[in-house]
């Protein structure tokens, strides 16, 4: 079986927050710039739904789930959550299914949401396509389902609510701009960083923190004013930078490994599995803190695989360590965001990893990543026997780029070199013998890389 066949399953068995001018009579004055975001956050959502991957309102993929959906079960997931950040409040993401199921149980799944909200300040919202509507639904389609949820969505909860944010896993351009302009919703969790060959949707090649989105294609950072998205792109699981090189489960290794709990404590053993889990924070809690002023991490745990005890260790674990950490719903992370960054020019995002020891993240090696507005680039190294470092990923986004136009689950931006390794010209490089206009753009950015 080839890797794009497997599942993690299988593997296991400008506006708001923009910057304004402003004009007093004849002269015009520019508002003092926002600030850089600070501080440390977490999100968590949970997903509720009927079917395991729900691709079109008609449509399923894999095993219902329905008994693991039930109230008791959503409960049990609100109550690990609590138990680990009392203060806390996390985003619900419910299916179409599980929105339009009159059984009893699914009456009382949703009168227990709303509860959530008006108790807890929870987020509610909806998940459209089981993580993958551009894969297995038009454009159209996607923007019909989506407003017709989200009005289910807000009738469900009451009082005029209206949620900050889509959960979508993968989110074509288009509409995320129909999100924002049409739906008034600027905040989408619209990629899965780094995802190749597991699932049903392939999409490496963005930037695994905030930005808005080209209307070219969604792992495009907006360039400019002509092709912003007023509509900030969020990763759905932050994973271990390591084994996120890697393509699907390539060497018995998987790829997704991380905070997700069905790739570290189901995969690893209990002790292994949460260690990994606590690393993988640290990446962004600590040197990731340092290094861009402000750390998120972020993971989807479906209600239905349970895991509720490594919820609560993992908040528990984190705010021992870091007592300042956030832990907020997603839309409102994302429009904090949105306060501070009016546009992606001053993007740079920087991260420094040595691997943790788990398999996959081999501990003698170190990877960097920057990413910025212009392009983003993986360099690795043995740090043990201090070889050079050599780049293994250079994504260019200044490059034209365009979506698929039909249904296909490749939705990557790939063009210099990408971590994957998919492809003939993806061998590792060093700097200096990449071509001399890509050595003038890493360069001119990031001159210490030179050296």
């Amino acid at each position: 079986m080839s890797s794009g066949n497997w599942t993690r399953r299988d593997f296991l068995n400008t506006s708001a927050g923009s910057a304004a001018a402003f004009a007093l009579g004849n002269s015009t004055l520019l508002a003092q710039p926002p600030s850089p975001l600070r501080g440390r956050f977490l999100t968590h959502i949970s997903v509720v739904r009927v079917n395991q991957i729900e691709v079109t309102p008609t449509r399923n993929i894999g095993l219902d789930e329905s008994p693991l959906n039930s109230p008791a079960h959503i409960q049990a997931r609100r109550d690990a959550f609590a138990r680990g950040c009392p203060k806390g409040r996390m985003t619900w993401a419910i299916s179409w299914l599980a929105l339009l199921d009159q059984r009893k149980e699914y009456q009382q799944a949703r009168r227990l949401l709303a509860s959530f909200h008006a108790q807890y300040g929870d987020e509610i919202t909806f998940i459209p396509g089981g993580y993958f509507a551009p894969m297995y639904n038009t454009r159209e389609q996607t923007r019909r389902t989506i407003h017709d949820a989200l009005g289910m969505v807000s009738k469900m909860v009451g009082g005029g609510y209206r949620p900050q944010s889509l959960i979508a896993g993968f989110m074509d351009a288009e509409n995320q701009r129909h999100l924002a302009n049409d739906e008034g919703i600027h905040v989408c969790q619209g990629q899965i960083w780094s995802q190749h060959g597991i699932d049903n949707g392939d999409g490496d090649g963005g930037i695994c923190y905030p930005y808005y989105p080209s209307r070219e294609h969604y792992l495009k950072p907006a360039q400019g004013p002509a092709d912003f998205i007023d509509c900030v792109c969020l990763d759905g699981w932050t994973c271990d930078f390591l084994s996120a090189r890697r393509q699907g489960f390539e060497g018995g290794f998987n790829s997704r490994m991380g905070v997700g709990p069905i790739e570290t404590v189901q995969d690893l053993g209990l002790a292994v599995g949460r260690r990994e889990m606590m690393d993988t924070t640290a990446i962004h809690m600590d040197a990731g803190y340092k290094l861009n002023g402000f750390g998120w991490v972020t993971a989807i745990w479906e209600t239905s695989l349970g895991h509720d005890a490594d919820l609560t260790y993992w908040l528990q674990t984190t705010l021992d360590r870091w007592p300042d950490t956030q832990v907020i719903p997603e839309g409102e992370f994302g429009l904090e965001w949105r306060k501070h960054t009016p546009s992606n020019a001053g993007l740079n995002y920087r991260f420094d990893e040595k691997g943790t020891g788990a398999p996959g993240s081999e501990k003698n090696l170190e990877i960097e990543w920057f990413m910025n507005r212009e392009f983003r680039l993986a360099l690795l190294h043995d740090w043990e026997k201090n070889t050079p470092r050599m780049a293994i990923d250079f994504t260019r986004y200044d490059l034209k780029a365009q979506e698929p136009q039909g249904l296909q689950r490749e939705w990557s931006l790939m063009n210099v070199l990408n971590q994957k390794g998919t492809r003939p010209q993806d061998k590792p490089t060093r700097l200096h013998d990449l071509p001399a206009e890509d050595q003038r753009i890493i360069f001119t950015r990031y001159p210490q890389l030179k050296a």
